[in-house]
């Protein structure tokens, strides 16, 4: 196996997953304006995010095999994306306090002419906080790199979740290491 996989991502969760599928992988991520990306559907928007990031680091590197991702969180409507300081970071946690969301991965995974793009999607329960834990949850966690300005690895504020774990972490490894069975990066057993 001769071609070179690119992450087109610097988020340190999914470098890990991507570790753990057992892939050899350069990092580049994706330099790209996402504020005026939109789309009706929260599915559709994660995969347009995906798809610009893979496209835009897979034209400079013809020949390799990009992995582009974007997660979202989604309630009633609204799309969290990463919070920009402490107070929207507040702003989100309140709004998600004590209740269930979705988190929406969208992965493009970019093979030459060939394209695999897929969205994985999965539910979040938070547990009901006071303000004093949300604002000291920002102020120790500082979770200013996560979409909905929180990780599902955060016991603190997360009651439980359906559905992939890795999905909200950022990454859905299993249907991943489907998708690179598929173009020869694994061999599938992962």
């Amino acid at each position: 196996m001769g071609k070179q996989v690119i992450l087109a991502s610097q988020s340190p969760r999914r470098k890990e997953i991507l570790s753990n599928i057992g892939v050899k992988y350069d990092v580049i991520p994706a330099d790209i304006d996402e504020s005026g990306v939109s789309a009706l559907l929260p599915s559709a928007l994660a995969k347009k995010l995906a798809s610009n990031k893979a496209l835009h680091v897979a034209k400079e590197h013809n020949g390799a095999i990009v992995i582009g991702a974007d997660t979202i969180v989604v309630y009633g409507g609204r799309v969290f994306g990463k919070p920009k300081d402490r107070e929207n970071a507040f702003d989100m946690i309140s709004a998600l306090n004590g209740k269930w969301h979705r988190v929406y991965t969208g992965v493009m995974v970019v093979d030459g002419k060939q394209k695999h793009c897929f969205v994985v999607c999965s539910k979040v329960k938070f547990k009901k906080l006071s303000t004093n834990q949300i604002y000291a949850y920002i102020d120790d966690c500082k979770p200013y790199d996560k979409a909905g300005a929180y990780g599902i690895q955060d016991e603190r504020i997360v009651e439980k979740y359906k559905g992939s774990y890795t999905n909200i972490v950022g990454l859905p490894q299993e249907k991943l290491a489907k998708v690179l069975a598929r173009v020869g990066v694994t061999n599938g057993n992962n």
